[in-house]
């Protein structure tokens, strides 16, 4: 599948200081400026000069400290996105700013509020990165005493994005007039009120914020489960996901674009980017070199800490150098199914010990490894791009700030100069770069929503 024409779509995915668990210590992270936004701004500015469509910032609203490990050894203070996010917007021209905020423990209106603000702070470079929450530790912090149950969460999801989007579309475009001479303000007919009721909200509306300048913010969704894929097809507009295999990517890729058409959906309305984590050298050698001190930083406790949280057992009590014990089946893990079952198939299918398997994950959290030269980079992407494996992807530095500056003066440049990806934005807003068209007010002529 040659896609000839065709741009690759590019995410710089932020984990300050770096997506490795060891990423802290490495000796180029700039770990002290962990808590200055001096460092986000530069982040921002060298991911806006490589022409990515959007930094994209992950969440989550809990600390991983169940054990000494996790809170010696592993990085668990970070700023909310949210707060953060504006501030990039005023340091930024072009590229898209993206957050995740959890559906499970936040309220529509307030999401909705967030984001359409960002939308208009950032002249239309806003994206919410919808997740359900996989981590159980969050509902401590919301006065539950249990994490809501997998099924029961994305049918939270799915009215939560009804409603959020109900309320973007609060006013039409033009329904404000701010008219100085005939005091009229707005146009009352262009103002709609969603009267949401559903099993998990009722909204009445409207918003107390003007329509986004995008319509709606871009909608990101992560899920990969058969729950999160349907979630998607329905609603998002770019989906991150992770696959350690080109067939993997490929099969997933294939089924979430053919869901696309009941929903009255094209392929094209879809922008399907998997995590990559790149260690980049100038030779083959110096990238196996980077790799080598990143595994050796790794205290094993803090490994088999993240190795647990993601899979959803606790691992502690196994020796190391032995294959995972027996494990659930992903339809009684109420944490992250499809990453549940990536690892358990990926220790299966190339006989990781407990320790090995850690090594693997402890940068790419389960998305693809890749390491090699700019060239090498650049070939394997373009691999997978062209087998109709992704629309692009989202790149996951082992740490920052100089491991996205090597993405940036290295790796973009090759893509450049085999036309696989931009020389300059085509647009201003993100849903533009993206090639993604302006959404609809899906009440502009519904006279049943006028107040």
């Amino acid at each position: 599948m040659v896609r000839s024409g065709e741009k690759m779509r590019l995410g710089a995915f932020l984990s300050v200081p770096g997506h490795h668990v060891a990423s802290w210590r490495y000796p180029d992270a700039a770990t002290d400026q962990l808590l200055d936004f001096e460092l986000y701004k530069r982040i921002a500015q060298i991911a806006e000069r490589g022409k990515f469509d959007m930094v994209f910032f992950a969440d989550i609203l809990a600390a991983a400290a169940k054990n000494d490990a996790q809170i010696t050894h592993m990085v668990n203070t970070r700023f909310d996105p949210m707060t953060l996010l504006p501030a990039m917007a005023a340091a930024t021209d072009k590229i898209g700013l993206a957050a995740t905020v959890s559906t499970t423990y936040n309220e529509p209106y307030h999401v909705a509020r967030k984001f359409s603000t960002l939308d208009h702070i950032s002249k239309g470079r806003a994206a919410w990165n919808l997740v359900t929450s996989s981590n159980e530790d969050e509902a401590f912090n919301f006065s539950k005493d249990n994490h809501l149950l997998h099924e029961l969460r994305y049918q939270r999801a799915g009215e939560f994005v009804d409603v959020v989007t109900g309320l973007w579309d609060s006013w039409e475009d033009d329904a404000l007039v701010m008219d100085k001479e005939s005091g009229i303000f707005a146009e009352k007919e262009k103002l709609h009120v969603l009267d949401y009721k559903g099993t998990h909200f009722a909204v009445r509306g409207p918003l107390n914020v003007a329509r986004p300048p995008q319509g709606h913010p871009v909608v990101v969704q992560a899920g990969s489960s058969e729950d999160g894929k349907e979630l998607a097809a329905r609603t998002a507009d770019v989906v991150f996901t992770a696959w350690q295999t080109l067939e993997e990517a490929k099969g997933f890729y294939d089924d979430l674009k053919g869901r696309l058409k009941q929903y009255g959906r094209s392929p094209e309305s879809l922008k399907i980017m998997p995590g990559v984590f790149p260690i980049i050298g100038q030779t083959e050698a110096e990238a196996k070199q980077k790799a080598e001190l990143l595994r050796n930083l790794i205290p094993p406790a803090a490994g088999v800490g993240l190795l647990s949280r993601m899979i959803g057992v606790d691992l502690s009590k196994y020796p190391l150098d032995e294959p995972l014990p027996e494990l659930p089946s992903e339809d009684a893990i109420n944490g992250g199914k499809s990453r549940h079952s990536l690892l358990k198939n990926l220790a299966k299918r190339e006989g990781l010990t407990i320790r090995q398997l850690y090594q693997r994950i402890a940068g790419a959290r389960g998305h693809r490894e890749i390491l090699g030269t700019p060239t090498q980079i650049a070939d394997q992407l373009e691999a997978w791009f062209h087998a109709g494996a992704a629309d692009g992807f989202n790149i996951m530095p082992p740490y920052f700030p100089g491991g996205l500056e090597d993405f940036v003066e290295l790796v973009i440049p090759e893509l450049q100069n085999r036309g696989l990806f931009r020389t300059d934005y085509e647009g201003n807003t993100l849903r533009e770069n993206l090639g993604l068209s302006r959404s609809p007010n899906q009440f502009a002529k519904d006279s049943s929503h006028v107040i």
